[in-house]
């Protein structure tokens, strides 16, 4: 049975990762693109956002097992059509960026108020809780790994000389996600370490 603090990160990660999807279908709606809108995303009421597997079944089932800690939750991904979009390459990675940056704000913002207020507040526990939640959805987003945020970013970024890696990751980043995920691990636990203790002054 989890405990009230993991229950808390749950709940916390959902609604990180509403706005953060949230913030993909604002950034595509100012960049000429209003599929998210259209299609009634552009909301921060949760309903529209759940997805049945990773907003319900995934986490009652990881809930489920016993003496697991892991705890993860995400929300449907918001529609975008890139071709609505005024420069496709370039409005493609802010849309993609918007999501990871809105996670980033927040935490940047509950990591203030985590460090003004007295730690022996039990509301200081779960601001601490909601910072790593944020900074855990930013941070894994942006691996540049399709279909991730960040390979969108790095597309967005790449020389046009460079076009054709594009076309591989985009062509088999499905069958890849998972080595190419191994491969950036190693770097990710340091990234989301030191972001989560700067912004709390904490060491993770």
């Amino acid at each position: 049975m989890p405990n009230a603090a993991q229950l808390f990160f749950l709940v916390a990660v959902i609604f990180s990762a509403i706005i953060h999807e949230y913030c993909h279908g604002w950034m595509a709606d100012r960049s000429g693109d209003p599929t998210a809108r259209l299609a009634g995303r552009l909301t921060l009421n949760p309903i529209p956002h759940i997805d049945p597997i990773g907003t319900v079944i995934l986490p009652l089932i990881l809930m489920a097992i016993p003496g697991n800690p892991v705890l993860f939750a995400y929300a449907k991904p918001v529609p975008v059509n890139p071709y609505n979009l005024r420069n496709p390459r370039r409005d493609g990675g802010l849309v993609a960026f918007a999501g990871p940056a809105i996670n980033l704000l927040v935490a940047l913002v509950l990591g203030a108020l985590y460090q003004l207020l007295p730690k022996n507040l039990l509301f200081s526990v779960y601001l601490d809780i909601a910072v790593f939640a944020n900074v855990m959805l930013a941070v894994f987003n942006l691996i540049p790994v399709p279909p991730l945020d960040g390979s969108k970013v790095l597309f967005a970024i790449l020389p046009e000389s460079l076009h054709n890696v594009e076309v591989f990751l985009e062509t088999y980043g499905v069958w890849l996600f998972l080595p190419l995920l191994f491969l950036f691990y190693p770097v990710l636990n340091p990234v989301l370490s030191f972001i989560y203790s700067l912004l709390t002054g904490r060491l993770f």
